[in-house]
């Protein structure tokens, strides 16, 4: 079975993604970047060591703190820009709107993040722990349809009010931990949310785990679509999407879900598409 989130993609339909962030350079593994090196203007370094090599900035101890300071907020800047950005506009967002948003140089975001996917990550950890509480919650509703129902309702609404959150549920983020972490612990309580629902004769004994996820790509595909025009479009879509979901005697049956390794893959591949990893 798919693991739904922790190799989650998504706005499948006509989106055009931008590319893997290669055009800023970047310090060399092992290079020393100074507090005062990081914030000094582009080109400023200090006294010249052997050679003629140009050698960290460096500056007294009470202005260290400073600049350190300064870093950070910076950093905090950055990070409320781009959860502000990518809600609005999803995961391929530009960068250098969120570094203009946020007050700061390109360069500087890119010293600060060097990968999309780690922006990624630290723009949306809240948002995660989100998906993961809406699990917890619908496991203590006490009719397992309606918990069930009331997760699926829950996340749809999610993805309707947070483009990024929409992104990030339906692809894979391997290189951050603790994103990973909160999906695949909201999936182990998804799973258990899946088997109640099928034990009580409520939910259709063919549902897959690939099911939901595909209901999350379809479902971020029409609010893509139908959000500047009909922007409660989505409700409708889910609400049939249950309709379908529930438990019938004469229900038809279905052709085979996607496998694994196809979800997976496609995950993996949305992430990439949107700058969130190596290229394939």
């Amino acid at each position: 079975m798919v693991r739904l989130l922790s190799r989650l993609p998504e706005d499948a339909p006509q989106i055009a993604y931008h590319e893997l962030m290669t055009a800023t350079p970047q310090p060399r593994t092992g290079d020393h970047i100074s507090p005062c090196q990081e914030l000094a203007p582009q080109g400023v370094t200090g006294r010249r060591g052997l050679g003629g090599a140009p050698r960290p900035a460096e500056c007294p101890p009470g202005q260290a703190r400073r600049l350190r300071a300064d870093a950070e907020r910076n950093r905090a800047a950055i990070v409320a820009a781009a959860r502000d950005i990518f809600a609005e506009q999803g995961l391929e967002a530009p960068l250098e709107e969120i570094a203009l948003r946020a007050g700061v140089g390109i360069a500087t975001l890119y010293r600060r993040f060097p990968a999309r996917e780690q922006l990624v990550a630290a723009a949306l950890v809240d948002q995660a722990a989100r998906y993961a509480d809406a699990a917890e919650q619908a496991l203590a509703v006490t009719d397992p349809w309606e918990g069930f129902v009331s997760f699926v309702r829950r996340i749809c609404e999610l993805q309707a009010d947070d483009r990024g959150l929409s992104d990030l549920l339906s692809m894979a983020l391997p290189a951050d931990e603790h994103v990973e972490r909160l999906k695949k612990a909201a999936n182990e309580q998804v799973v258990e949310l899946v088997r109640r629902a099928k034990e009580c004769g409520r939910l259709r004994q063919d549902f897959a785990d690939e099911d939901l996820l595909l209901l999350l790509i379809a479902n971020a595909a029409v609010l893509h679509v139908t959000r500047p025009d009909a922007p409660q479009a989505w409700r409708r879509f889910v609400a049939l999407a249950l309709d379908a979901f529930e438990h019938r005697d004469d229900a038809r049956d279905l052709p085979a879900p996607p496998s694994s390794d196809e979800m997976a893959g496609a995950m993996l591949r949305l992430a990439r598409e949107r700058g969130c990893g190596s290229p394939g």
